[in-house]
């Protein structure tokens, strides 16, 4: 195809719904050759990613506005286009991933647009897999609610609960267009009902909290008495959406959660046992205490320390000392762990070793007078042991 001015545009066939990928080196050319033939000073704000908006597809020439042509134009990636979507038909496909795209980026009234041409796309052609008409209609009434519909939102809500019966986010965008409109009877119920599929859906579990007590006020201490029925959900839809990747893993969390906090509540009452027990001097059976307490939390530090007591209560100083080291490996400016194991050292009649220890507990703090009266009887020890070793020299 020739244009005024000389200009050669040659078009490349693309496959259907692919888009043109032009490098920053080949769209420079481009840009030259289709420029009527001169160089020409461009707009503000014109020029390789510097246009915006509906000046992405034109440009000025010889005071013109000219479209620029599709090979000119830069690329867009489109292949969430070509995303799986259930058992809809290619085009329909592509229509519903638009929408999706457009409400992830809040553009709430087009991503209705192209739900609606999908619905009635599936309408005209006489087909349409229930589960993929539910979800069509669950989304556009997601875009009512977004905003502000929500007599519409509910419409489309009851309309995928037809289609899929108990239907999770149809069930809580119904449910939160009703609190909307303050009809709290009825999402109270759509709530009560998602729980009943997954009693780990926070929104509705606080929901709920939130309507009984309006319904309370409302209706008084009757007011269960006057909510419509609650539909039962059956086993097999519960047991359904527990077999989803989703619900597995949100139950493993749970699983992991529960588990994790009965073993800090175990952890914390073993602590204090074995701490109650050293104050009344069963240091054997406040090993044992401290013991499970590791199993449970092995990078505790406190515990490493209040072990040593009992080992060095017991006597068992080289037992002792390793524990030191321990809490010192967790805690490098721990001055009881410094502290006992300058008394395991001692115990071990190390005396260097216990005096550069108790040096260091009173570089981190002066005021230990427990660690000054050590000091002096370990240098002492210390002046001793070398005084014998003298003599037996």
């Amino acid at each position: 195809m020739t244009r005024p001015g000389g200009c050669i545009l040659t078009e490349t066939p693309l496959p259907d719904g692919a888009t043109a990928a032009l490098s920053a080196e080949q769209a420079d050319p481009l840009q030259r050759r289709c420029g009527m033939g001169n160089t020409q000073e461009k707009p503000p704000g014109a020029g390789r990613g510097g246009v915006s908006g509906p000046d992405r597809a034109k440009r000025v020439a010889n005071g013109n506005v000219e479209a620029i042509p599709e090979s000119c134009r830069p690329s867009v990636d489109q292949s969430y286009l070509d995303a799986p979507a259930g058992g809809l038909p290619p085009h329909l496909a592509r229509m519903k991933n638009e929408g999706n795209h457009l409400f992830k980026h809040g553009q709430f009234g087009d991503a209705l647009d192209k739900y609606s041409q999908t619905i009635d796309g599936c309408t005209q052609a006489g087909s349409g897999d229930p589960e993929d008409l539910s979800i069509l209609y669950s989304n556009r009434a997601a875009c009512h609610l977004k905003v502000g519909n929500s007599p519409e939102c509910i419409e489309d809500c009851t309309k995928a609960l037809e289609l899929q019966p108990f239907s999770l986010k149809a069930l809580l965008r119904r449910a939160a267009a009703y609190e909307s409109l303050e009809r709290y009877r009825k999402a109270y119920v759509d709530y009560k009902t998602v729980l009943q599929i997954d009693v780990e859906v926070r929104a509705a579990n606080d929901s709920v909290h939130r309507i009984t007590k309006l319904l309370i006020e409302q209706d008084g201490a009757e007011w269960r008495q006057k909510l419509p029925e609650i539909p039962t959900v059956p086993l097999s839809v519960q047991q359904a959406h527990q077999g989803n990747p989703a619900s597995i893993q949100r139950a493993q969390e749970r699983a992991s959660r529960d588990q994790a906090r009965r073993n800090e509540s175990r952890f914390n009452t073993l602590k204090l046992q074995g701490n109650e027990l050293v104050k009344k001097g069963h240091f054997e059976d406040a090993l044992v205490h401290y013991d499970q307490c590791l199993s449970l939390k092995p990078e505790e530090c406190s515990l490493y320390t209040n072990r040593a007591v009992c080992l060095l209560k017991l006597e068992r100083f080289q037992e002792a000392k390793q524990d030191c080291d321990s809490a010192l490996h967790l805690d490098p400016h721990n001055k009881k762990a410094f502290y006992r194991r300058a008394l395991a050292h001692k115990g071990l009649q190390d005396y260097l070793a216990a005096s550069g220890d108790l040096q260091e507990v009173l570089q981190l703090d002066p005021n230990v007078r427990e660690a000054e009266e050590e000091l002096l009887e370990v240098t002492s020890l210390l002046r001793r042991s070398l005084m014998d070793d003298l003599c037996l020299g």
